[in-house]
């Protein structure tokens, strides 16, 4: 699942309107703008190849991609790359007038309707988002995913399924870890029920459980756990330690501290370890 990092958004304009546009929007973050050798001025990269190259490239190295200019444009020149919703980039249209901005691909798993409300909001244009659980005003599980930057077992399931209920109005709770409580704040929850006490459940068509857990209880309504990765191991090792030994210690040591293989988000070391191979297969 891709996260937008403002370093790594790559902008393509190809005319002189979109350019005076890519100026303005480079003012406000930090972007890397590619246009033709005619267009070009200063802080601004030729295309390598061509236009449709070059942003074939970026494709598979930016977290998001924005276009100014037409639609279909983009839509031409990326179709070939077009894969995955959970591994591919963010992708943003604008109009060279800076009127409308589109959120045309990996919406939710890669940031792109956030984006374009980021976007609109600084031109102040209108966001175009057509996401079924936008346009209904709720939040989405992989939205809340990828604002937790969590992991989920089947993942790619349980987003088909819980977001199909949210946009039926059936009942989809979340609950919590209690130390998450902050983070969940900051989430769009929207369209899901808060739950309070997992013995104690109201009456629920499903459940999201947003948990470092390794384990959760019987519980009587279909359920999926999100987990959110925030745990970091550090390990110490004798040089030509081999692989399988590090794993087994590592998910022992996850297994007694109770906490979800999933939640693991590195491993750390001494910098004399730096190419132990048994420590560098791990982290892979």
């Amino acid at each position: 699942m891709n996260t937008v990092k403002p370093e790594s958004i790559a902008l393509f304009c190809l005319t002189p309107g979109g350019v005076a546009l890519a100026k303005r929007l480079a003012a406000m973050l930090p972007l890397t703008c590619f246009t033709s050798e005619k267009l070009r001025e200063e802080g601004f990269i030729p295309f390598d190849g061509g236009f449709a190259n070059t942003a074939r490239q970026a494709f598979t190295t930016y977290t998001a991609l924005i276009f100014i200019g037409a639609t279909g444009i983009a839509v031409r020149v990326l179709a070939p790359l077009v894969n995955d919703k959970f591994s591919d980039p963010a992708v943003v249209v604008i109009d060279e007038r800076g009127q409308h901005v589109i959120s045309l691909l990996s919406g939710h798993a890669g940031g792109a309707n956030a984006l374009t409300r980021y976007l609109a909001g600084m031109l102040g244009a209108d966001p175009v988002i057509t996401t079924a659980t936008d346009v209904n005003e709720m939040s989405a599980l992989d939205t809340l995913a990828f604002q937790l930057n969590a992991r989920m077992s089947d993942l790619r399931t349980a987003v088909k399924t819980v977001n199909q209920m949210l946009v039926s109005h059936q009942r989809v709770g979340l609950w919590w870890d209690a130390e998450l409580t902050e983070e969940i704040g900051q989430c769009d929850i929207r369209g899901f029920i808060p739950v309070d006490d997992l013995q104690r459940l109201p009456e629920l068509d499903a459940l999201i459980c947003v948990s470092l857990r390794n384990d959760l209880p019987e519980l009587p309504v279909p359920h999926w756990k999100l987990v959110p990765q925030r745990v970091v191991a550090g390990i110490g090792c004798r040089r030509d330690t081999p692989f399988p030994l590090l794993a087994t210690l590592l998910a022992r040591q996850l297994e007694a501290q109770k906490l979800d293989p999933l939640a693991l988000k590195a491993i750390g070391s001494v910098t004399l370890k730096k190419g132990e191979p048994g420590l560098i297969q791990l982290a892979s």
